[in-house]
């Protein structure tokens, strides 16, 4: 009995119950959905696992926010009326590499093939209750190549968190918070650059610029990145791997120069 009231108290009563166990589940409210009761949420959440700390973390608050975001917005309430999916069948790959270079279209193809992966690698949304907040993180998760080839940032941790620490100021959901954490893991020259660089162009771009949610990224698959970013007040970031490129020589040439000098 005193077990059963801590979770009770905990709101897992039904647990115990019956009436929302893995056994007696209500029906799913969408394809793919997985009802969850808070215990399971929480522990989902202590599981790493990105994808699902990404849902669980993001319900009851942050996703309704990002939603009504979407609702006010013109174009956010277009994408949510149509709801357009981002992948390898919805977007002719071979037509976006044959657009313009500069062209969302092109660098989007372009960024895909550098890193060698495909619109279809966004797992399907499975723990959020409402269809709609579900809709919404099926697209963030299908726009993420998106903000690479919008901002430059490349697919390495250091990028990847850069790209992350963009997202939580732009988006407020919590597992891109959590992401920015991972700087832990970084050189330290990557965690001086990350945090003297990278984090306050985040944070000001991401708190400045319009929420990058309401671009309907298959509208603007001709325009220009530079004039999309101008037009939603988009700061580029310095260019990571270049920096990168150019610090690995400079170490070079340091060890050439003490190696041609020999010992003291």
């Amino acid at each position: 009995m005193i077990l059963k009231r801590i979770a009770q108290l905990a709101g897992a009563r039904t647990l115990f119950n019956g009436s929302f166990s893995a056994l007696a589940r209500p029906p799913p409210n969408y394809e793919g959905h997985i009802p969850l009761n808070p215990p399971e949420r929480a522990i989902l959440a202590i599981g790493n696992l990105i994808a699902t700390l990404g849902e669980t973390t993001a319900t009851p608050y942050f996703i309704y926010r990002l939603r009504d975001v979407m609702l006010s917005s013109p174009t956010g309430r277009r994408i949510l009326r149509d709801r357009p999916r981002i992948t390898s069948k919805t977007l002719d790959m071979d037509q976006l590499r044959k657009l313009p270079d500069g062209t969302v279209g092109r660098e989007y193809a372009a960024w895909l093939d550098k890193e060698g992966v495909s619109p279809d690698t966004r797992s399907q949304v499975r723990y959020i209750d409402d269809p709609e907040c579900a809709y919404v993180m099926q697209r963030y998760r299908e726009c993420h190549d998106f903000y690479h080839a919008l901002t430059g940032l490349p697919v390495i941790v250091e990028g990847e968190i850069a790209l992350k620490a963009f997202e939580f100021a732009n988006t407020l959901i919590p597992m891109t918070g959590l992401s920015m954490f991972a700087a832990v893991r970084l050189k330290r020259g990557e965690q001086k650059r990350i945090l003297t660089t990278y984090f306050p162009w985040a944070v000001r771009n991401g708190l400045l610029s319009k929420e990058v949610i309401n671009i309907y990224w298959e509208e603007e698959l001709e325009t220009s990145v530079e004039a999309l970013r101008e037009r939603i007040g988009l700061e580029k970031p310095p260019d990571l791997r270049k920096i990168r490129k150019e610090e690995r020589a400079r170490k070079k040439a340091e060890i050439a120069a003490r190696e041609t000098l020999g010992p003291s």
